[in-house]
């Protein structure tokens, strides 16, 4: 009997090993092309067109401006999380990488401020969906407008916080992109888990990009994008989808 038990308990040992070692394979295949072939897109700086829109994409690059063709003035190294700041023309001007937590951090803000800034100005290289999906709701809810200056990008997830704004201008030689979210999930999970949280994420995103008037077709872009490239909206697409309601500068 005992020996019975021994026996079972190591077969019920060996099956979890496979389990793993199988998990942990189809983790490293999942990196494997990444690590083996990265993007051979040209980067964000470079110049787009209709047809040729998509680019490389890595958030810690985008983070150390100034880069050529994207001048911006004063320009240095982004912050690591949303920063806000007076912008001397007016409005603020909303800096930075989308961190977790930045979203009770924009509610907080917001509550200190004597009076609500009537335009946001972004320039981000994106990061929380979450997050951005919160302040987007919240931008939207107060009334402000969102924009965007010459010079400026809005990737990734930063589009969702400018899509929010009641109007949404961007200037011509702005850039925004978008590409598949990123949620940070572990892969080392039954394929049934992760595959349902991936869908009930997207369906947030639909949900929000309904809730905010967005042409539902800019999806097609952001899902046929991977993470380390980014798709490059031009101008057509700009007002076509709704992201902008105006287009200045050109």
């Amino acid at each position: 009997m005992a020996l019975t038990a021994k026996a079972g308990l190591k077969a019920i040992f060996g099956l979890q090993m496979g389990i793993a070692a199988v998990l942990l394979v189809q983790d490293f295949s999942s990196v494997a092309p990444q690590i083996r072939w990265p993007t051979a897109a040209p980067a964000v700086s470079d110049p787009v067109a209709p047809g040729d829109q998509t680019r490389r994409f890595d958030p810690d690059e985008m983070r150390r401006p100034p880069m050529p063709g994207i001048p911006m003035e004063g320009a240095s190294d982004l912050p690591k999380r949303l920063y806000f700041e007076d912008r001397p023309e007016g409005g603020i001007r909303v800096l930075g990488a989308i961190a977790e937590g930045d979203g009770a951090r924009f509610a907080d803000w917001l509550e200190r401020q004597p009076a609500l800034p009537e335009t946001l100005w972004f320039h981000s290289p994106g990061g929380s969906v979450r997050d951005a999906l919160e302040i987007g709701r919240l931008i939207r809810e107060q009334g402000m407008k969102t924009a965007m200056d010459a010079g400026a990008f809005c990737l990734s997830a930063c589009p969702y916080m400018l899509m929010a704004g009641t109007t949404r201008s961007v200037h011509a030689e702005a850039k925004v992109g978008v590409h598949q979210s990123y949620y940070g999930q572990s892969t080392v999970l039954p394929a049934f888990l992760a595959v349902e949280d991936i869908q009930h994420n997207q369906a947030e995103v639909v949900r929000y990009l309904s809730e905010m008037g967005i042409d539902l077709r800019l999806m097609q872009h952001a899902l046929s994008t991977p993470p380390d490239e980014i798709y490059i909206l031009v101008r057509d697409e700009l007002t076509e989808y709704a992201v902008a309601t105006e287009i200045t500068g050109k």
